[in-house]
């Protein structure tokens, strides 16, 4: 990780689990820390042990559980329906959508031929960690059911989902499973159609890397990319189907031979990195106002009840 970051971050590692919490305690204090966020569950759990003076937020990557998000000063939702069930956290809570990544002019290269494919080729594309909850089992077995000789699938991605999907894709030479990659951007332009097959999804970021592309997109229907896709020229489709989803790339395949798939110019500005990361530093100074108010208000109670009483 350390690599990928600007030089003006400082990279602390914690390699292994041991004492995490501990540790964080001690870098908060010595690098006088004053905010602090959190991502993932045990990024969560080690936060919540940290001193009050440390303004202690969260963005929800899945859902809100109290174990791991109620003692944080902030919670960041990436959907409504996230916001909607927050419950009776006492902190402060903001809606802000993912944004687009800063997409950078990676090398283009030809898929078609690094794969020794006919250049007549459908190509129907994903990208994402192998995990049962992205749905990529069903994305395999829809396209084996409905896809044409002349069509392939390519899914690029790590995760433990692997070897089963390698199972499942036996004996069709139309499915490749790439390997991770840090050229998801030449990959897409490869692409004929992009599918994003998800059982749960709280955003989706490779759907709006898609769709800075322009390409047409057939989704799942999961939490997030039904909320923020339901006013874009994409298919949405029952997650988990393989009929339905099946059914959707069949249109496509028509589509493609009738008239052919078109390049989609889709309206971005509301995932625009600029106004999103101005929303997470203005909720910043929000909950730390709210925060050091707090503190002062303890600290006067505090003085106050040690005041003895006056005769």
């Amino acid at each position: 990780m350390a690599a990928l970051l600007s030089k003006e971050v400082i990279f602390h590692g914690f390699a292994t689990p041991f004492l995490r919490g501990m540790r964080l305690r001690r870098l908060i204090a010595s690098a006088a820390i004053e905010i602090a966020h959190a991502h993932l569950s045990p990024a969560c759990k080690a936060l919540a042990a940290a001193p009050a003076s440390v303004t202690k937020i969260t963005t929800l990557h899945v859902g809100f559980k109290a174990k791991q998000h109620a003692r944080l000063d902030g919670v960041i939702c990436v959907n409504r329906a996230q916001l909607s069930r927050l419950g009776n956290y006492a902190g402060q809570a903001r809606l802000i959508s993912n944004w687009l990544p800063a997409v950078e002019e990676d090398e283009s290269f030809d898929l078609r031929l690094k794969l020794k494919l006919p250049r007549e080729t459908t190509l129907v594309g994903a990208v994402g960690r192998l995990h049962p909850s992205k749905g990529y089992d069903v994305l395999v077995s829809a396209f084996r059911r409905a896809a044409p000789d002349d069509a392939a699938l390519v899914i690029v991605g790590e995760g433990p989902q692997r070897a089963a999907l390698k199972n499942l894709s036996k004996g069709d030479n139309r499915i490749h499973l790439l390997r991770h990659s840090d050229n998801v951007s030449g990959f897409l332009r490869n692409l004929d159609l992009f599918v994003s097959p998800s059982r749960e999804e709280s955003f989706g970021l490779a759907i709006l890397e898609a769709m800075h592309e322009g390409l047409p997109v057939i989704a799942t229907a999961a939490e997030g990319p039904s909320e923020y896709l339901r006013d874009h020229p994409v298919t949405l489709v029952e997650p988990g189907s393989i009929d339905r989803l099946a059914a959707a790339l069949g249109d496509a395949f028509y589509v493609k031979a009738a008239v052919g798939l078109s390049r989609v110019v889709y309206d971005l500005r509301r995932f625009s990195r600029t106004s999103g990361i101005a929303n997470v530093l203005d909720f910043y100074s929000q909950v730390a106002e709210r925060t050091a108010a707090a503190g002062i208000s303890a600290d006067l109670s505090e003085m106050y009840q040690a005041q003895p009483e006056e005769g």
